[in-house]
């Protein structure tokens, strides 16, 4: 066990999960795009995006697919920084090579640095998945009675949400984590729809996210979309619907919805619990009246 580690975050969700175990202040770097809690902001940023800023949907697609090809990361990793800082813990993901600085190129520098830190790598794909990494940190830094208030309350609050949608209508929904071109949400998203009480129409639980086409999406007939392209959050998440308003509303669902998938569905830290209530109140607003998190509906006109 490591007790009292200096610890470099290389994963948002990881950086998130640090934080609410009460070890935020063993964290002595994280990557550029770490945003919460707000106290991340001030810390050494230890990875920067080597995509040009301005880039569209459809661009930022063809870049991630040229580099991932090619064997690349989109990210670029500080390495100069690394060895200076001398952690004693690297926390990292292979989940998604779009996500994360290479691994391999992790390793490689972790096994230069003279503190010969950990590296651990996160790789959660389904929601039991993300509550084991909880206990996974709790483990390497003494936190383990934290770990098993977090997982408490997060398994009590899936329950509360599960209980009051039984018997409930299930609308069938379809979850868009990319636009241009479009892709299906997986990994945990389809077990949050199916907590929330929807039927996700194009997803399955466990697995990657996969690119579909917008024939496709209307074909599987959902009652509702809800667009949560990865990394952005609500406010760009609209924006972005409105791009594709024509394709949208092609689709012929009832309701279109965008939401923040940055905060709530693309990092696999506490705050998915956060993000399945959103989708419990988007879903049955009767029955979850209070939106505990900001989403805007779209409107469509056919």
């Amino acid at each position: 066990m490591l007790l009292g580690v200096r610890i470099v975050s290389l994963v948002p969700s990881a950086t998130e999960t640090l934080f609410a175990l009460g070890v935020g202040s063993d964290v002595i770097a994280v990557t550029h795009e770490c945003d919460y809690p707000p106290a991340v902001r001030e810390l050494p940023k230890i990875t920067r995006d080597v995509l040009p800023a301005g880039l569209s949907a459809r661009e930022i697609d063809s870049a991630v697919k040229e580099r991932t090809l090619a064997g690349l990361s989109i990210y670029e990793l500080d390495d100069e920084l690394l060895r200076d800082l001398r952690p004693d813990l690297i926390v990292t993901q292979e989940l998604c090579t779009v996500c994360a600085v290479s691994y391999d190129d992790v390793r490689a520098i972790a096994d230069e640095i003279e503190t010969h830190p950990r590296v651990v790598s996160l790789d959660p794909h389904t929601v039991g998945e993300v509550l084991g990494d909880v206990r996974t940190l709790a483990q390497l830094t003494d936190r383990k009675d934290a770990a098993v208030e977090l997982v408490r309350d997060a398994s009590a609050r899936i329950d509360r949400v599960r209980l009051a949608v039984r018997g409930a209508r299930r609308p069938r929904v379809a979850a868009l984590e990319w636009l241009d071109p479009p892709f299906a949400a997986g990994h945990w998203v389809p077990q949050l729809i199916e907590y929330a009480g929807g039927e996700d129409v194009l997803g399955f639980a466990g697995e990657r996210s996969e690119e579909t086409t917008w024939q496709a999406v209307g074909a599987a007939q959902p009652d509702i979309v809800i667009v949560m392209p990865c990394g952005y959050d609500a406010e760009i998440a609209h924006r972005e619907a409105e791009m594709h308003r024509d394709d949208l509303a092609r689709v012929g669902a009832g309701e279109v919805v965008a939401v923040d998938a940055a905060a709530y569905y693309s990092r696999p830290g506490p705050r998915i619990i956060d993000g399945l209530e959103l989708l419990a109140h988007i879903l049955h607003p009767e029955l979850f009246p209070d939106a505990p998190a900001p989403a805007f509906t779209v409107e469509i006109s056919r």
